[in-house]
């Protein structure tokens, strides 16, 4: 039997876990694959950040402690499955001397987290760590990145082999609501309170659409965020409502700065938005363009006035939300469906442990 031990960053609070890893495993398991799931990072952690912004030292040095009893008692996997690396803000030994050890590891990346080294403000870290994570990748039996940004840095990391998985969702989850014709329109957000920061960028924006006394914003999952002159409703988030908090929506965005860090992002919440049937209105940055066809599944926004226009647009104009929203959820079932990235995974795995 396959056996695999996931090396998370976190548990399934954490987005990027939970849609790059353990949302593969019962079709893994299905097929008669072991997975056990060893976050590095504690589910308490991130409740602590979220609600708090603060990091606690102590869940975090635990985490390492763990992870080093981890790698040192155990050998009874066919492979590692890692997501970014195993230590973060330490050297590349152990992926070294994993690789020293034949021992074969398979390496996630659905952000572009080598910036937090090469491009550090601290000079000591650019230094010591600016090149880990092309360590990492070059060690790996494979890198798995979820768009070409990442995928082309793997690449000239000199990684043995590279395949794109963009993050999925699962269209059985994932269904459009039918949409009864009403007054009020609203426009939704879905993160988490470290990346609510970019709602920032179309404030005056919001507060424009806003003057419509039908239109109001619904933020998912953002914490205490305040954006002055718009009419705001903020949602908690949870894995067993987010699906229902979309599909209430009228209109999804994802606002970003154009810099190296956003670029390597996997747009998630715009594939959730189309899997809803929802439009999309988002800043061309990195793979925002791959998924939004300007015009055809939603708006590419790089100003206020087009933010401003695109808003107004599909406000006014149920058919074009209903035309957008349908085409958003063609795409999302031929391209970022677990149902078409699962098997690819099984196949992928099947190889790198030698059972194919």
């Amino acid at each position: 039997m396959t056996r695999i031990v996931a090396l998370s960053r976190y548990g399934r609070l954490g987005a990027s876990s939970r849609a790059r890893l353990f949302q593969y495993w019962p079709y893994l398991v299905a097929r008669g694959i072991e997975v056990e799931a060893c976050p590095f990072l504690p589910d308490d952690y991130l409740r602590l950040l979220y609600s708090k912004g603060t990091r606690s030292w102590r869940l975090s040095l635990e985490a390492y402690l763990r992870r080093f009893a981890l790698l040192l008692r155990r050998r009874d996997y066919s492979l590692l499955w890692i997501e970014k690396e195993i230590f973060p803000w330490l050297p590349s030994w152990a992926e070294w001397l994993l690789a020293r050890a034949h021992v074969p590891y398979i390496v996630d990346y659905d952000d572009a987290i080598f910036h937090n080294y090469d491009l550090n403000p601290r000079r000591l870290v650019r230094v010591c760590l600016g090149r880990k994570i092309d360590s990492v990748m070059r060690h790996a039996a494979l890198v798995t990145a979820g768009n070409d940004y990442l995928a082309d840095r793997a690449r000239q990391a000199g990684a043995k082999r590279v395949e794109v998985i963009p993050t999925a969702i699962d269209l059985e989850r994932y269904t459009p609501r039918p949409r009864n014709e009403k007054d009020s329109f609203t426009i939704g957000w879905i993160g988490t309170p470290i990346t609510s920061k970019y709602l920032t960028m179309v404030q005056s924006a919001l507060e424009e659409a806003c003057r419509h006394h039908n239109t109001r914003v619904a933020l998912i999952g953002s914490g205490d965020v305040h954006l002055a002159g718009v009419r705001c409703s903020i949602r908690p988030w949870s894995e067993e409502t987010e699906v229902e908090e979309i599909q209430a929506l009228d209109v999804g965005i994802m606002p970003l700065p154009d810099t190296p860090w956003e670029r390597g992002k996997c747009a998630y919440k715009i594939v959730q938005y189309m899997a809803c049937s929802l439009p999309v209105v988002a800043s061309p940055v990195g793979m925002n363009r791959e998924i939004v066809t300007d015009g055809a599944n939603g708006f590419l926004a790089a100003t206020r006035g087009e933010w401003v226009a695109s808003l107004e647009a599909l406000r006014k104009d149920s058919g074009l939300r209903r035309r957008m929203g349908h085409s958003g959820r063609i795409k999302a079932e031929k391209e970022y469906s677990l149902q078409v990235t699962a098997p690819k995974m099984h196949s992928i795995i099947q190889q790198i442990a030698g059972v194919a």
